[in-house]
């Protein structure tokens, strides 16, 4: 079933007949689109809205499947069965609020008969029990949602700051269970048959690619290879094939360890798009760009975000030897919060697919894809991408071959690796379809002004939040329709979405920024001596670089953190001396995650020198496992925060302030290279990827950070804690600076765990 492609792209919305008086039916023309903006320009909202898959439980225990069209006008959320705009005068099914403790998780993908949807999951972080799932055709799509999501909870933000009627503030108290339990495979079987009986079958959908906002992208992709800290890689380009770029890490070419290669290529398609081909394992689609993994199938998948493939490849494309060749390989894919897919592969062993008469079983080498979009000069049409794999080659013919000298490496499955580049960009190039998915639009967004939005609910008592409100007056997706005022039609407005991510247009690599004490601190009060002697926690400080299992307290300067100029042209500088000093770090191991470590009286901060502070930042960092792990810093300054400046507004301000500003930056500086790969080095707010509680009292601020929160921190740190006893993780810690007046921004703390081992955390004592 073919999607319509009649439907406007947003770009073009809010021109021509549309922002003329009664000229609004031509934004349903595919039966998708459509916004409003009246009354007061300066006081704006925003709309979303598209269709989902929502997934649920029914009052007799029946689970299902159903395609639903979701609405979101600010900070409300509302479930149609069918297009409101197509459909008018009909009345949602669910309604609700989204409130500031809301948590939108990215579940990964997940396979049902005829394809896969990513699956998101919304939940109360107060209360994980009330919880629920939406499900998108694409990677892509459902980001889009996540972020639409995030930018109601902001518009909840301004609206409760701003105070108003009583009604409009969320109550906890109200909320009602929208899934007992998280739906399983099953239930996409028993929804789609319904899907295809009514004439939407998963093909339409699973066709569709969203682009919100079409043309108004964030502003903040990055160009280039470039993150948040500073690499030791340095890569020459050593050959150039079909136009992609290959290159050598000739910074660690001496270490007798192998050759560390990648492919490099700019693609004329968007993110999603490559995203979903590299992954998509259909015989006849890998054959016009995979000339070695094109016969694959999925031998098991888990979480969403990990899956096992078994694939074969014959040899006679490559060497002369006719022997038939199989492998298995897993992969882990995630997406990061400046919208960069990364997508790990291994080589594996499956008890599904032990070695097979006939076949050679060969190893697959470790590599990785990183798909990252790139920003385009304004006007632009279309999607740029930049596509890079990376591979380590222990074969001595690589030299050989990079010289010219010989061409054997050619008939290797190396070779046939580093060029799966160059034939994914033939093919997506010979392809239109798959570039100029933007075109069919099945998810939009629009600015609309505040006053309306508040109007349209001002007769209506909405206490429920979104993951309630969906099933708000049953639990079953069988609600009869009803009744719903017209909505007018209304002008529609271009706008800028940014995106939870951050651009650097230029690294002023000579240029630090050197935080300002006397702003951030309460210069009236006479600064005290930290003697650090008098702080000691179970893992000890590194004696010298020699040292391991072992923290340090390094500099900024590895670290690329906003300028006095970044509002202006995305300017990074490198970081200065931190704002705070590391006094002391613990490693506990905990039968369940520990929350309120300050309060536990052998605690440091209940120490008599502890006591005396002025001010301690405790950063809990708590690591899912068997045992769990908890790596807590301890952070003090010597003057009383002042509660003026950004860190008085973070240290006592609310849990959706510091939720939206706390910025952690990691780097693995020495270590395996797909860890590195799999950590990176952009800058992340641990409050939108991960749960973080707060704990305000005495002269201390505790952040307890849940790192199994998140199905993709999880997969990543089980990584991590792999290799964690040949790592050197460096870790910058601060607040995100939004405003002119908050630039540049400082450093608030760093460390560096050099080796640290797993058994040599202590027990914590309850």
């Amino acid at each position: 079933m073919e999607t319509t492609s009649s439907v406007k792209k947003l770009g073009s919305e809010g021109s021509g007949s549309d922002t003329s008086s009664g000229g609004g039916n031509s934004r349903h023309d595919g039966g998708v689109g459509g916004g409003r903006n009246v009354g007061d320009k300066e006081k704006g909202y925003f709309e979303y809205f598209g269709w989902v898959y929502h997934m649920g439980t029914n009052s007799i225990g029946h689970e299902y499947c159903h395609l639903r069209f979701l609405f979101i006008r600010g900070k409300y959320v509302e479930m149609y069965k069918r297009d409101p705009h197509e459909n008018p005068g009909i009345k949602p099914i669910r309604r609700g609020v989204i409130g500031p403790t809301l948590m939108v998780e990215e579940l990964g993908r997940r396979r049902f008969n005829h394809g896969d949807v990513y699956v998101m999951r919304l939940y109360n972080r107060l209360d994980e029990s009330k919880k629920g799932e939406i499900a998108c055709a694409t990677a892509g799509e459902a980001r889009k949602w996540m972020e639409a999501f995030d930018q109601a909870k902001q518009q909840a933000e301004v609206e409760l700051s701003r105070g108003g009627s009583a009604r409009n503030k969320l109550n906890m108290e109200t909320e009602i269970n929208l899934d007992g339990h998280r739906p399983r495979v099953r239930r996409y079987a028993h929804g789609l048959r319904k899907l295809i009986r009514i004439g939407h079958g998963p093909e339409t959908l699973l066709r569709q690619s969203s682009d919100l906002g079409g043309s108004v992208r964030g502003e903040g992709f990055f160009e280039g290879d470039i993150g948040d800290a500073i690499e030791a890689h340095e890569w020459k380009c050593v050959r150039t094939l079909n136009g992609v770029r290959i290159f050598e890490d000739v910074a660690d070419s001496k270490s007798g360890r192998g050759v560390l290669v990648k492919a490099v290529g700019v693609i004329d398609a968007s993110a999603d798009t490559v995203f979903e081909v590299v992954l998509n394992l259909e015989r006849h689609q890998r054959y016009e760009w995979d000339m070695l993994t094109g016969d694959l199938e999925l031998v098991d998948s888990y979480d969403g975000h990990y899956d096992v493939v078994y694939g074969t490849y014959d040899p006679k494309y490559l060497t002369r030897w006719q022997s038939k060749r199989d492998f298995v390989f897993s992969r882990q894919w995630f997406r990061g919060q400046d919208g960069t897919y990364t997508i790990l592969q291994f080589p594996a062993v499956h008890k599904k697919r032990p070695p097979k008469s006939g076949y050679r079983r060969t190893k697959i080498n470790p590599s990785t894809w990183e798909i990252r979009s790139l920003n385009l000069p304004m006007g632009s049409n279309g999607a740029k991408c930049l596509v890079t794999q990376m591979l380590e080659i222990h074969s001595s013919g690589w030299c050989r071959w990079k010289k010219n000298s010989s061409t054997k490496f050619e008939k290797t499955t190396h070779f046939a690796l580093l060029s799966q580049v160059a034939g994914l960009k033939e093919y997506i190039g010979a392809n239109p379809a798959l570039k100029n998915e933007s075109a069919t639009v099945v998810v939009h967004s629009k600015f609309s002004d505040v006053s309306s939005s508040n109007g349209y609910y001002e007769d209506v008592e909405v206490q429920e939040q979104f993951y309630d409100a969906i099933a708000a007056d049953s639990s079953s997706s069988e609600d009869e329709d009803s009744d719903d005022s017209n909505d007018p039609d209304k002008k529609d407005k271009k706008v800028k979405l940014k995106n939870v991510s951050w651009a650097i247009a230029s690294l002023a690599l000579k240029r630090t920024s050197v935080p300002d004490a006397n702003k951030e601190f309460d210069c009236s009060v006479p600064p005290i001596t930290i003697d650090p002697s008098q702080f000691r926690g179970s893992l000890h400080k590194a004696k010298d670089e020699t040292d391991s299992n072992c923290w340090t307290s390094p500099g900024g300067k590895g670290f690329m953190i906003r300028g006095k100029t970044y509002l202006k042209d995305n300017a990074k500088v490198m970081g200065g001396d931190p704002l705070l000093k590391l006094i002391a770090v613990d490693w506990f191991k905990v039968d369940k995650a520990a929350d309120r470590v300050a309060l536990h009286p052998k605690c440091l901060v209940q120490s008599e020198a502890g006591k005396k502070l002025p001010f301690i930042l405790v950063i809990n960092l708590q690591v899912p496992g068997k045992p769990n792990y908890s790596l807590v810093l301890y952070y003090a300054s010597e003057r009383p925060v002042n509660k003026n400046s950004l860190l008085g507004k973070f240290v006592d301000g609310t849990d959706m302030f510091r939720d939206a500003r706390f910025k952690l930056i990691p780097s693995i500086a020495e270590g395996y290279w797909m860890v590195k790969r799999a950590v990176g080095t952009k800058a992340c707010l641990l409050g939108k990827a991960v749960t973080c509680r707060y704990l305000r009292q005495d002269n201390f601020l505790e952040i307890d950070v849940d790192i199994g929160s998140s199905s993709v921190a999880r997969s990543v740190i089980g990584l991590v804690l792999g290799y964690v006893t040949s790592l050197v993780v460096d870790l910058a810690i601060l607040i995100e600076a939004k405003e002119e007046e908050e630039l540049p921004e400082y450093i608030l703390g760093t460390v560096q765990l050099n080796r640290v081992r797993l058994d040599a955390a202590v027990p914590l004592e309850v």
